[in-house]
């Protein structure tokens, strides 16, 4: 039986469509986590900093598996399974994915046991993490897509660089570029950590903040920074011929980019 302190402050848990990473486009289920400590400039969640309720951690899974009932024993072409078997080599469970993001969910502890009962429950968790945390205690079934944040943030001085040792080839590392140092700074630690050879690299491209999303505790991008814009970013990929996925919020795509629940 769950005692009260088995509990997670959320902000919402909801079934989409998985809008960035190397599982862009698949169903997904996303449990929002409560509270961040990080101040991006380009947040877009800053609802998520104080916006929540307690929750047990059976509730939540409760949740979840009514939101993925609906695949029960669908099968899928993506998969090529049906709901509880694995095909040797991808190592993916049911649809659909399940992610844990913010926020940031390492700051509160009981994400770890809350993304071990999902694994056991077979499905393919996703945790988003600013990567400010240790990753480590993090179940080694769980695919966690870290942050480095690049200077146009205004928070890289909070990465946790131990992280780098820690990452499996089932990681994945982002970076969020706003600006042009931004691109230059990523490209630099790429080369310089040898991360091509750890794990997928993403270049997501920041999307300006509309102003009711502009939150007043957000840090300011450090100034004589120069705006990159999506496309520019798409060439300079290219004719870098650097080993990265270029990426959009694709659910700002889908729908306006300040809808929740998507």
């Amino acid at each position: 039986m769950l005692a009260v302190s088995d509990t997670l402050v959320v902000n919402e848990i909801y079934l989409s469509l998985q809008g960035e990473s190397t599982f862009a486009g698949l169903p997904c289920i996303f449990v929002r986590l409560t509270a961040c400590d990080l101040r991006c400039s380009y947040c877009d969640t800053a609802y998520a900093f104080g916006e929540g309720t307690k929750r047990l951690l059976g509730e939540i899974r409760t949740e979840v598996n009514r939101l993925a009932a609906p695949f029960e024993n669908v099968p899928s072409a993506e998969w090529g399974v049906r709901t509880g078997e694995k095909r040797p080599g991808n190592g993916l469970g049911r649809l659909p994915l399940v992610e844990l993001t913010g926020g940031e969910p390492l700051l509160q502890k009981n994400t770890l046991p809350l993304m071990k009962g999902l694994c056991d429950g077979g499905f393919t968790v996703l945790l988003e993490t600013s990567g400010a945390h240790d990753i480590a205690p993090v179940d080694p079934r769980v695919r966690r897509i870290m942050d480095l944040k690049c200077p146009g943030s205004g928070e890289a001085a909070r990465n946790y660089w131990a992280n780098l040792s820690h990452l499996r080839s089932t990681d994945e590392v982002k970076f969020v570029i706003s600006t042009v140092e931004d691109y230059d700074w990523a490209k630099a630690q790429i080369a310089a950590h040898n991360l091509a050879g750890v794990c997928p690299l993403l270049f997501s491209w920041a999307h300006p903040l509309r102003a009711e999303q502009q939150h007043k505790s957000l840090k300011q991008m450090p100034a004589g920074q120069t705006p990159i814009s999506r496309q520019e970013l798409a060439e300079r990929i290219i004719a870098d011929a650097l080993p990265v996925r270029f990426q959009v919020q694709l659910h700002k795509v889908i729908w306006a980019p300040d809808q929740r629940g998507v």
